[in-house]
């Protein structure tokens, strides 16, 4: 992506905030610049800059690498039996991070409110108003699953270490201070405690990952040992302590029935909470990446755009995307009765096969979507957005990642059903099913990045206040109105021959072009963003709670064995479940774009 040499970002040189916060360096160093510039000097100052700038940020990468290291070998460790490292191990050192976290965040809300040139500029394009909505959402839902497993852990208190009932109350507190510190500093860029700044923003990137690995482990521990659970045989039992994985009951009993109703509950919210550990180390990025910098303000326009929607749209996008969503409810409830009950095979057979048919039919028609809006895009005459923007870069880079994981499972499928010999219809349509997620996937990727680094309408403000204006005179000089107005007609032409003759309203009205509508590109857009949307939303929703085929057809578990299998699976699907998640952020700017 090319940009313009004055159209770069540069950072300020604020070092220090106390006691003015640093005005006076500020006025000598402009000084020094001036008389610099002066005596044909080239100042060596902006280039020492840019070295510390870049040593700063590679020292807090550095620091958070090692972190996350650390962490997920924790996590890692934690999940299994034999290796004596313990879950309460993990959560003391998740617990130390988020107050850690905490007490940097309190500072920088702090040294941010005392110092007004903390903060020069804000970037218009991180932390829109949907994506922080969206973070909330996923807030209130993690502050409940920490009420449940405080309710769950406090049922049998006396056999626990006390690290598991302060974890989900220091998590609470963390989410909240860290929600409402991401609802108003998103779009900071701050210019003074610059090295500290990005190794806070690190450290909170680092633990919200960690938070993350130790849910999605967590989850996986708990649905691997409900499944086993479910068909408890002597011989899946001695399986269950030779592979050593972890029991999520490991002294205590949970006999209760508000015990149990603590238990599901909180793992039921397990996926919010790990969305919202997701959407806030995005932000938390964006912040990073936007320390230091300073707003070119003629080359970073703020688009006020409103979000209207049901206007100007023909409801079909919504409606059809509405009877897919609906659908995929019906589907999921189906396939979970259905699948998890002690029933004949048959059952699991007609679950699986309705599964694959409804993904198979939503997979197609959005592919064939994606591929109508990108050829619509080929003849849009807005033009291409080319610059510097930090969010659209980290969701371009999200969304091609995040990917990945659905990519690995899809492969993986297509090679264990071909080299697998006996084939059935199940068989068959795993295959077309693997196959088109896989289409799916590149063309709605290639839609969303047509669609985020395009420039927003313009033209619709521009022609009302242009008509507003002209609509309003009663009796005017027709040559200042030819002066303003183009030849739209004979009226105007013999108007302004006439020289000083004035001209009735009615008459000038007439001879106006009526207001523009909008084209039938942008609806075509936004319909095909909204069907996109509600689509990506069922299909986060049925892996997310719990309709997994992977686990419960047999082609992929036979071939690549008990262990290798799950292990593909736990590791690759939470990153496609996060790409449907955050496929829905990206075309809900999409929409507000077009």
């Amino acid at each position: 992506m090319t940009e313009e040499p004055g159209q770069k970002d540069s950072e300020l040189g604020h070092p220090h905030c106390s006691m003015g916060c640093g005005h006076k360096d500020d006025k000598a160093s402009l000084a020094s610049s001036q008389t610099a510039s002066f005596s044909h000097q080239p100042p060596s100052t902006p280039a020492s800059k840019e070295v510390w700038k870049k040593g700063g940020r590679m020292f807090s990468i550095l620091l958070a690498v090692h972190l996350a290291l650390l962490a997920c070998t924790l996590v890692s460790s934690g999940a299994f039996e034999k290796i004596a490292v313990h879950d309460y191990d993990v959560f003391f050192l998740l617990t130390v991070m988020m107050l850690i976290v905490i007490i940097w965040i309190i500072f920088y809300l702090a040294g941010t409110s005392r110092c007004p040139g903390a903060i020069l500029g804000k970037d218009s394009h991180a932390g829109p108003i949907w994506l922080r909505g969206g973070l909330i959402l996923f807030a209130i839902f993690s502050l409940v699953m920490d009420v449940f497993k405080i309710g769950y852990y406090s049922s049998f208190y006396s056999c626990l270490s006390a690290i598991k009932i302060i974890y989900p109350i220091v998590q609470a507190i963390f989410v909240v201070v860290q929600t409402y510190f991401l609802w108003v500093s998103a779009k900071d860029c701050i210019h003074v405690h610059l090295n500290v700044t990005r190794c806070g923003l690190m450290l909170t990137l680092t633990t919200n990952l960690a938070v993350w690995m130790s849910a999605v482990t967590d989850e996986s521990v708990h649905k691997a040992h409900s499944k086993l659970k479910k068909n408890m045989t002597e011989e899946i039992f001695r399986w269950l302590l030779k592979v050593g994985m972890r029991s999520s009951s490991e002294e205590c009993n949970c006999n209760s029935q508000l015990c149990q109703i603590f238990k599901n509950g909180y793992f039921w919210l397990y996926p919010f909470n790990i969305e919202y550990s997701l959407f806030a180390s995005a932000m938390v990025y964006v912040m990073w990446k936007n320390v230091g910098r300073f707003i070119d303000h003629h080359s970073h326009h703020i688009q006020r755009l409103k979000f209207r929607l049901f206007r100007r749209t023909f409801f079909v996008g919504i409606m059809l995307g509405l009877i897919i969503l609906v659908s995929g409810l019906g589907v999921l409830i189906l396939y979970e009765v259905q699948v998890n009950s002690r029933t004949e095979s048959s059952k699991k057979s007609q679950a699986l096969t309705m599964y694959y048919i409804f993904n198979i039919v939503c997979l197609s028609l959005m592919s064939l979507v994606c591929i109508g809006g990108s050829v619509i895009y080929r003849f849009d005459k807005r033009d291409m957005d080319r610059h510097k923007n930090p969010t659209r870069t980290l969701d371009v880079a999200l969304l091609m990642g995040a990917a990945l994981g659905q990519y690995a499972i899809s492969y993986y499928s297509i090679v264990a059903i071909v080299a697998s010999t006996p084939r059935d219809t199940i068989s068959a349509l795993n295959l077309t099913y693997a196959l088109l997620m896989i289409a799916q996937h590149t063309f709605q990727n290639v839609f969303i990045i047509e669609g985020l680094h395009r420039q927003p309408p313009k033209e619709d403000c521009k022609h009302e206040s242009h008509q507003k204006d002209l609509y309003g005179l009663t009796f005017v000089n027709i040559n200042a109105v030819s002066l303003r107005v183009p030849d739209t007609g004979s009226a105007l032409a013999v108007g302004a021959a006439s020289g000083t003759e004035a001209m009735h309203a009615s008459d000038l009205v007439r001879s106006l072009p009526a207001p523009k509508k909008m084209n039938w590109r942008r609806k075509f857009l936004r319909e095909i963003s909204m069907f996109l949307l509600l689509s990506n939303i069922i299909l986060w929703i049925m892996p997310a709670f719990g309709a997994r085929p992977q686990f419960d057809n047999d082609t992929e578990l036979n071939f690549y064995g008990d262990s290798m299998w799950p292990a593909i699976v736990d590791i690759c699907l939470p990153f496609g479940i996060f790409y449907r998640m955050h496929a829905v952020a990206s075309l809900l700017e999409v929409y507000i774009m077009s």
